[in-house]
This record gives structure tokens, C-alpha cells and sequence, in this order.
């Protein structure tokens, strides 16, 4: 019989309604009605077989991640050989809204390039078969328009959120659908976090690039999306086209042939680039500072050096050799010069509008050495300013775990010292040196304000080593009675984390610091902020979120903190979220087995994803699956998220020897979205 809710009409010969489900190649019987006057009842037994299709498209890649207007090849393969119409939808689009196509169709098995329209959002491409239009595949594309990383934890306030991240989530980031993509391999140990630019045109191609830096004074260009590690360009800082003189070399620094420091290796087996370039997006410029020897000598170097985005080239008359002095009692007379081969620069590079600022520190605590300062026009790189936090006592090093000095919108500098005498209270001359402190630094390297913690003296004479952490501004704050509105975060090695008014650091003394949280261990890293929750991994201890009120302008006492514990030296954290703050991500570098002077052991970097709205809850790490193990680890390393991808600096299989002979001294590992 018909199946209830069906006719046919007689004259068109059309079976309409809706019949139950039926299965694979069944026979069915119906009765036709008549609807002719008078009404007739026919019963026609018919026997046919429903066959329901069984044809399939399959799309590849099924998740990927690109940049506004960046190509994306994608291939559909269908299980009859036929070819397919392509589409795109999604991000309230429409039209040529949702992105364009090479082509509008391709055989089975063939590719086209869909070109992602000017609109960051998450798309959807389909594949629809041309001889069944009810077989379809289709891949989820993220499009970011992030301007890029392009300074050390991804902004001016140093606050390690890339919050234009529309591929990782809690639900794409899994052992099934995330991990180790490639690994390129470099000259020397990556130290410097990578950095990244977008739809940089080099030769006649359009690339993603990161930018990795060696302690083998050699600087790399990469598509930061390719699987064969293309090589872009790489320059040797050594060269005679970059400055380099006869005999050269980066500085040796292992157990035996040491040239700087105190026989306690701590960057090894040699010195070149240490600190986190700095990328000007306008003139397409990266900035770094080399370190180098004539053995012989020996004669020491460190040059500021402007390279050229697309070629590696040096830009602006460049390399300028750094020199410089400034008044005080230190070296013995009425001024203190700049040592090359004393002073290390470990903390991150800084640009503000067109100068760019450099900051030192110790080798292994090894004197003589101060706290240098020093500014360079960065479209001519004249030195403009200069600035020494010590200069009669010596000491008091810039390095700040290899973060950056942070910095507000007026241009002001907030950076912490290291250990070294305080006399900014005494009560006659000198007045002007500022050992572990929190410095607030005009553009012109003046000391607006300072703020320093009651045990000062302490942390001089047992290493406490204020300058241990990095500082995370926080700006913008809504007003709200005396509170203050531009707050900024740092610590050290005592285990206080400090808020400070940022209008207003206070001086000496802990009363007058706008709060102070005891964490209990030692802080060697920067914080993060996002969505209104601070992220720390002190020493030993677990990565932890402590929440800012805007009412109070106070952070809460932890709220949540990770299973997991991070040893030695602690891990700087950074997040990935939405726009809308969803989505988000906190990742960690677990460096404990750093290989050089008191590590406990030699091994791979582990990379740590955590739900940001749940610290308990972790999403991913390296030891998990195969094949996703990094590289050997370096202290303070720091990861690099962008478009769907984290990068991450190593030691390659270099275990921080005497030499760089091993076969792979230095690698730049990638994970990402799984292609498949």
C-alpha cells in the first residue's frame, strides 16, 4: 500500500507527501487515487527498488588557518570520480564577501586556491559534487588579521595576549587535532623569542614569516607556514655586510673556554643574540644586537644592527657600534664607560616612536657591570640617550628573565633592577643609584619615579634579585574615587608580586606600593594579562590566575592554578582568545631541563595549553602522542602565537656543551592545527 501522506496525481504522474524513512533497495507497494468526478479508487501494486546514494566528498585540509587575503589551497576528492562546484560561506558574509576561488570547480583529486576575503571570522569552504549535489565535504578556515608579533610578549604593555586568534580553541587544540607540524633547524640556540609578520611580499611571493635569532649571530627568515622550512633569508651578523672584521666569532662561554662571566655558564655553548629583536611595521625593519670576539685580542663587540624585512640587509648606514658613557664614580673617576664585554643583553629589545632602546645586564653576576639604558634614532641609529642605574656603585643589571621594559602611552619606560646599592634617600650625594628597583624612565632616560621594597637591602646582600621578573602595564582602568587607573605588575625573587599606581610608584617602602601579594616563590618571569585575570608561574610553583577588580582595582588572591608544577626558573605565560575574549588559551614552556650550568638535566622544551577559564583543566601538552617532542630547552624561553600555530626556540640536540657541533645546535619547533 501507498505509505500514508501519499498521492499520485494522475495527470502529472507525481508522487508527493511524505513517506516514513525507508531503507536501502526496498520494494514498495502504493495506491493511486483517481481524483476524476466521481472519485475513483484504484489499487496499483508496483514493485521498485530505493536506492539511497552512496557517493562522498572529501575535503582536504579539514581545518587551516590563514591571514586576511591569504591563499589556501584546498583539494576535494569524490568517491564517483566526479568533479565539484566550490562555495564559501560564514562570518555573515555573502558573495565574494565570503572570500574567492581560483576556480569554481576541479576534477576529483584536483586543487583550487580560495584567496580569504579582508574580514578576520571563522569560514566555511564546501565541495558539492557535480553528479550528486546531496554529496558534500567542507573545511573550517580561521582568518586572523593580527598585525603581528612583533615585539617581545606581543605588546608595548608586555601583556602576552594575541586576542585575534580565531583557529585554537579548547576544542581544536587535542592530542587528535593539535600538534608538532615541523621543526626548522638553525645555526645556534634560540634564546630570543621568535617573532612573526604577516603577508610580507618577499621575492613575488606573498609569506607569513617568522623571524628566528641565534646565539650563533645569525638571523633568519622563515614562511612561517611552510612544512619544508623555506628559507626566506638568513644573515650572518658576523659578515663583512653586516660589520663583522677578520677573526670574528660569536663569544665562546662553555665550561673551558670561557671569555665572559665566572666559569658558571648560564648561555651556552656560545653568546651572540640573546635579547628579543624588535620589528618597526612601517618601515618593515628588524632591530637586534649582535655579540662578538676577536679571540686574539680578545676585542669585543655588541653592535645595533637594522635589517631589512625582505632581504636581511642592513638598513640606515647600519651596524652602529655601541658605545657609550655617562657620569659616576664606578669605574674610579668622573665617568663610567659601557663595557662590550661585560655587559649582556638579555632583556628584550624596546621601540617607541622611532627610537629604539636597549637595556643590559650582567654575565653570571661577574663585575664589573651596571644597568645601562640606551636610546637610538631608529631611521639613522645615532644614540640619543643614555642612561646607567648605578653609576657609582656598580651592579644593579637590567635583565628581567629576558623580558622587555614596558611602556605606556606617554612613553614612559617601567622596567626592575637587579641587584645593587640604593641611595636615592640618602641624605647627600650620590642620590642616583637605584639597585633593585622599579624604575619609571621619561623618553629621554630620566627617572620620572621609582618605587622600592622595604627589603632592598636584603635582596642586595642575598641576592633577592628584585630585577628577577619582568613588569605587565595594565591601562585604562575606569576612574573610580582615588583609585588609580594605570597599574603595573612586576616581581622578584623574594616572592612578592607588587601593583603599583603607575602615575604614582611611591617611592621606598612596601606601604607605599598600592598592594603586595606574597606568592611565596620566587618570580623569574613575566606575567600575562587577559580579560581581567593576571597569569603567573613563579619558581616551583604552579601557573596561577589571580583576578583584577575594577572596582578596587586590587588583584584577588589566586583563583586558579594548574596541576601541573613548573621547577626552575617558572614559566612566562601567554594567551590566545577571541576577540570577545572566548576561546581562550594560556600556553607555558616548561625549560627546567635547560642543559647548561645547574640544570638538573638536559631534555626537551615542553609546551603546556590550559583552559584560561579553567586552569585545572588541561587541554594539551608535548609528551603527549608522538612525534611532538621539542627541541632541548633554554631558560626564559618564550612562545610565539599566531594564526593557528605556536612556535617555540630551542637548542636543537645541542645538551649546552663546549661547542655548537652537535648536529642540529640550534631548531625552531612549530605546532599547530593537524592538516588531517
Amino acid at each position: 500500500m501507498l505509505p500514508s501522506g501519499l498521492s499520485l496525481n494522475e495527470a502529472t504522474g507525481v508522487l508527493s507527501g511524505t513517506p516514513a524513512a525507508v531503507a536501502d533497495a526496498v520494494r514498495l507497494a502504493f495506491t493511486v487515487t483517481d481524483s476524476r468526478t466521481p472519485v475513483q479508487k484504484r489499487t496499483i501494486t508496483v514493485h521498485f527498488t530505493v536506492a539511497a546514494s552512496t557517493d562522498n566528498v572529501s575535503v582536504s585540509p579539514n581545518l587551516a588557518a590563514v591571514t586576511v587575503r591569504q591563499g589556501l589551497a584546498v583539494t576535494a576528492t569524490t568517491s564517483d570520480g566526479a568533479a565539484v562546484s566550490w562555495s564559501a560561506g560564514g562570518s555573515g558574509c555573502g558573495g565574494r564577501r565570503c572570500g574567492t576561488f581560483s576556480s569554481v570547480t576541479s576534477a576529483s583529486g584536483g586543487s583550487v586556491t580560495w584567496t580569504a576575503p579582508g574580514r578576520a571570522g571563522t569560514y566555511t569552504i564546501a565541495a558539492t559534487s557535480l553528479s550528486d549535489n546531496a554529496a558534500s565535504g567542507s573545511v573550517t578556515v580561521a582568518v586572523t588579521d593580527m598585525a603581528g608579533v612583533l615585539t617581545y610578549h606581543n605588546h608595548l604593555s608586555r601583556d602576552g595576549a594575541n586576542t585575534q586568534e580565531y583557529a585554537l580553541s579548547p576544542s581544536t587544540v587535542s592530542v587528535a587535532t593539535f600538534g608538532k607540524l615541523f621543526s626548522c633547524p638553525v645555526d645556534g640556540a634560540v634564546y630570543a623569542q621568535p617573532l612573526w609578520a604577516p603577508d610580507l611580499k618577499i621575492g613575488s611571493v606573498r609569506h607569513n614569516v617568522i623571524f628566528v635569532a641565534t646565539e650563533n649571530d645569525s638571523v633568519y627568515a622563515f614562511d612561517a607556514d611552510s612544512s619544508s622550512c623555506t628559507l626566506l633569508w638568513d644573515a650572518n651578523l658576523l659578515d663583512p655586510a653586516h660589520g663583522g672584521t677578520a677573526g670574528e666569532t660569536s663569544v665562546p662561554s662553555g665550561i673551558t673556554d670561557y671569555l665572559v662571566g665566572n666559569n658558571q655558564p648560564d648561555i651556552a655553548p656560545e653568546i651572540g643574540v640573546t635579547g628579543t629583536p624588535v620589528i618597526d611595521p612601517v618601515t618593515r625593519t628588524l632591530y637586534v644586537v649582535s655579540k662578538s670576539v676577536v679571540p686574539s685580542g680578545p676585542t669585543f663587540y655588541q653592535r645595533l644592527h637594522a635589517l631589512d624585512l625582505f632581504t636581511g640587509k642592513e638598513k640606515f648606514s647600519g651596524p652602529v657600534n655601541i658605545t657609550a658613557t655617562y657620569p659616576g664614580t664606578g669605574d674610579g673617576g668622573t665617568t663610567t664607560t659601557f663595557d662590550a664585554r661585560s655587559e649582556n643583553q638579555r632583556a628584550a629589545l624596546v621601540l617607541f616612536r622611532g627610537v629604539v632602546y636597549i637595556a643590559w645586564g650582567s654575565h653570571e653576576d661577574t663585575p664589573p657591570y651596571y644597568g645601562w639604558v640606551i636610546g637610538y634614532t631608529a631611521n639613522t641609529l645615532s644614540q640619543v640617550s643614555v642612561f646607567n642605574d648605578t653609576p657609582n656603585a656598580g651592579y644593579g643589571g637590567i635583565w628581567m628573565s629576558g623580558g622587555a621594559p614596558a611602556v605606556d602611552a606617554a612613553g614612559n619606560l617601567y622596567m626592575i633592577t637587579g641587584n645593587g646599592a640604593f641611595d636615592a634617600t640618602s641624605a647627600s650625594a650620590p642620590q642616583n643609584d637605584y639597585g633593585d628597583s622599579f624604575l619609571k624612565l621619561s623618553r629621554g632616560l630620566k627617572v620620572a619615579q621609582y618605587f622600592t621594597p622595604s627589603d632592598q637591602a636584603s635582596d642586595q646582600a642575598n641576592d633577592g634579585d628584585f630585577g628577577s621578573g619582568g613588569a605587565v602595564i595594565l591601562a585604562n582602568l575606569p576612574p573610580n574615587g582615588s583609585n588609580p587607573r594605570h597599574l603595573v605588575f612586576g616581581g622578584g625573587k623574594d616572592g612578592a608580586l607588587y601593583v603599583l599606581d603607575g602615575d604614582n610608584l611611591g617611592g621606598f617602602g612596601d606601604s607605599n606600593a598600592w598592594q603586595k601579594i606574597d606568592l611565596g616563590l620566587p618570580i623569574l618571569a613575566t606575567g600575562a594579562f587577559w580579560n581581567s585575570t593576571f597569569y603567573i608561574a613563579p619558581r616551583n610553583g604552579t601557573l596561577e590566575a589571580l583576578s583584577l577588580s575594577s572596582a578596587t582595582a586590587r588583584l584577588s588572591s589566586v583563583i586558579q592554578q594548574t596541576p601541573t608544577v613548573f621547577p626552575f626558573p617558572g614559566a612566562t605565560p601567554s594567551v590566545s582568545s577571541m576577540p570577545d575574549n572566548t576561546n581562550g588559551i594560556v600556553w607555558a614552556l616548561d625549560n627546567s631541563q635547560y642543559c647548561t650550568f645547574r640544570s638538573p638535566g638536559c631534555g626537551p622544551a615542553v609546551l603546556h595549553a590550559y583552559d584560561a577559564e579553567n586552569l585545572h583543566r588541561e587541554l594539551w601538552n608535548s609528551t603527549q602522542g608522538t612525534g611532538n617532542s621539542a627541541g632541548n630547552a633554554v631558560k626564559f624561553t618564550v612562545p610565539t602565537v599566531a594564526n593557528g600555530k605556536v612556535y617555540v626556540g630551542t637548542r636543537g640536540n645541542n645538551t649546552g656543551g663546549l661547542d655548537s657541533s652537535s648536529s642540529i645546535p640550534g631548531e625552531l619547533d612549530v605546532y599547530g592545527l593537524l592538516p588531517h
